[in-house]
């Protein structure tokens, strides 16, 4: 009886590891980004911002940009609130450099939270940019059930096709490292 409860346990650690290892990937570098639908800000400014023309929801190829970064945050996620200034500075980065603040824009997804709780952590770290709930995680099951806070790299083509640059759970390890990467792996610094 022993053997067989070791031999269970054992098997039920191994899913389990595997599990936690498959909630890390999320979407895959080189692959389209799940397909996704978001309802349109009610904010008219970040309706501007996303240059997104009128409608209830949004597919994230109808953002006006080349690159969308998407960070998947939880409000209740202390190091999604340890980053927030730092989220806060690449979006102020990105929008100061004219040469970058049409091409790529910045989004937030509240996995597990509530238009409440998203706008709770809106005020509280003062965040600029669009913030959507995902009160049921259906965005986040599409993305894999990540860990937070999770960042994605999304090029848009100009044929509406998408395509992931870059898929990473946890920080950005600084702005200009993380602006850097974005430009080179969506080659926008070849562009310019």
């Amino acid at each position: 009886m022993k053997r067989f409860l070791v031999c269970i346990v054992g098997i039920w650690m191994g899913f389990s590891v595997i599990a936690a290892a498959l909630a890390e990937d999320g979407p895959r570098k080189g692959t389209p980004l799940p397909s996704i639908t978001l309802p349109a800000p009610e904010d008219p400014a970040h309706q501007r911002y996303l240059g997104l023309s009128e409608g209830d929801s949004f597919n994230i190829p109808q953002i006006k940009a080349q690159v969308v970064i998407i960070e998947i945050f939880s409000m209740y996620c202390p190091h999604c609130q340890r980053e927030a200034p730092m989220v806060n500075r690449l979006y102020e980065k990105i929008e100061n450099t004219p040469s970058l603040k049409d091409k790529i824009k910045l989004i937030g997804i509240g996995a597990g939270n509530t238009r409440f709780e998203v706008d709770i952590f809106k005020k509280r770290y003062q965040i600029p940019f669009p913030l959507f709930p995902d009160a049921d995680f259906v965005i986040h099951k599409a993305f894999g059930e990540v860990r937070t806070p999770f960042f994605v790299g999304v090029r848009v083509n100009s044929d509406g096709t998408d395509r992931v640059i870059y898929a990473k759970l946890g920080g950005l390890a600084g702005v200009d490292h993380f602006l850097g990467l974005m430009l080179k792996e969506s080659g926008i610094d070849q562009e310019q």
